[in-house]
């Protein structure tokens, strides 16, 4: 039996590159002759992230349809023309026996000429509120994996199946790494210790609180890791010569990072939330208001819900020194979100999506 040709498709964010690495891991660990093929965006992070992860990565020209009018949307009907003959191409040359899509700009064309082919296809949508462009593939996938209940109202219900998000798997033994992530980052193991998050790209609302906060967390006598994403680092970069504070571009040992932590202050993002979930440590969420349908918000309240985290909105962050000195000072309040959060965990998310997968391969 020859091998499996695998294509995945999906990226724009580490919340859609992530989820594809782990699914691409967990396939190549049932099946080590399996040949993978990716599928990104030009420019965007996917092109970096996928191969770094010893994986082959194809580029389409192809940006979202921004809903005011800009130069961009003026160019997306020849971006979507381009994008849709160099998915055939990509198809008729790799002859995958099955198509992935984790949402992105570019698993939108690739699947439809996926679906036009008659080859199998199943999408994982992270979100409580799905992107358009799941929601217009949904209607021809074969099968939808999904995290959240409800989603019936966007995606037919006979193909909906909830095994939660694919995380990263170094993230289930995080608690055997706690020196060695303290010893990694240089950290002093008698202060408690802030993780900051802000996504990939980072989160302006977020390194501006922080920044604003700096003399008050130095009263708390705390050592903070801060990630303040790609497009921030050079504004706050300066903020290393505090001995207290390290501040950093990304972050690529994230396991270290959760295990050497205490508390941590993060956006909401589907596979953030995730993450956090499996990592079961106390977490602040101060959810992107400027997300589709405000989803984050709906991610963070539904942990927040069953008192598994504390969700802090923008508009009230002005309350945030009060809200966040009572946390650092309870050390039960931090024990009992920590428990709460790690019982709303679905680590076995991975392995559910690529059973579903294994059923359209042998189908």
């Amino acid at each position: 039996m020859k091998p499996y040709n695998i294509l995945i498709s999906g990226g724009g964010t580490g919340g859609h590159i992530y989820p594809a690495l782990a699914i691409a891991n967990e396939i190549k660990l049932r099946y080590p002759d399996a040949n993978f093929l990716f599928v990104g965006a030009k420019d965007r992070m996917e092109m970096e992230k996928v191969p770094q992860a010893g994986y082959d990565i194809k580029g389409l020209w192809i940006s979202g349809f921004q809903r005011k009018l800009t130069l961009d949307n003026v160019s997306f009907p020849f971006k979507l023309t381009s994008s849709l003959l160099k998915a055939r191409n990509i198809i008729n040359n790799f002859k995958p026996d099955v198509v992935i899509g984790t949402g992105g700009f570019a698993s939108g064309p690739t699947l439809i000429m996926a679906q036009r082919k008659g080859i199998p296809t199943l999408i994982q949508e992270q979100n409580s509120f799905p992107g358009i462009t799941n929601k217009l593939l949904g209607k021809k996938v074969d099968k939808i994996c999904v995290a959240y209940d409800n989603l019936e109202r966007f995606f037919p219900v006979d193909k909906i199946i909830k095994t939660g998000n694919p995380v990263r798997q170094d993230l289930l033994y995080i608690h055997t790494k706690v020196d060695q992530g303290k010893s990694h980052f240089k950290l002093d193991h008698k202060k408690q210790t802030i993780l900051v998050l802000g996504g990939s790209l980072g989160a302006r609302r977020i390194n501006q609180l922080i920044e604003e906060n700096l003399d008050f967390f130095k009263t708390q006598g705390v050592q903070i890791i801060w990630q303040c994403g790609k497009l921030y680092f050079d504004e706050y970069k300066k903020h290393n010569d505090l001995d207290f504070v390290q501040v950093h571009e990304f972050i690529n040992t994230m396991d270290l990072a959760y295990a050497a932590t205490d508390i941590i202050i993060s956006r909401s993002g589907a596979s953030s939330v995730s993450e956090l979930c499996i990592v079961g440590k106390p977490v602040v969420f101060i959810p992107s208001p400027n997300v589709a349908e405000d989803h984050q918000t709906k991610n963070a309240k539904s942990i927040a819900d069953q008192h598994g985290a504390i969700l802090l909105k923008e508009t009230d962050l002005d309350t945030f020194a009060i809200v966040f000195e009572t946390l650092l000072k309870d050390k039960g309040k931090q024990a009992h979100l920590a428990e709460n959060i790690k019982e709303l965990a679905l680590p076995g998310a991975t392995n559910a999506i690529v059973n579903e997968i294994e059923k359209l391969l042998n189908s």
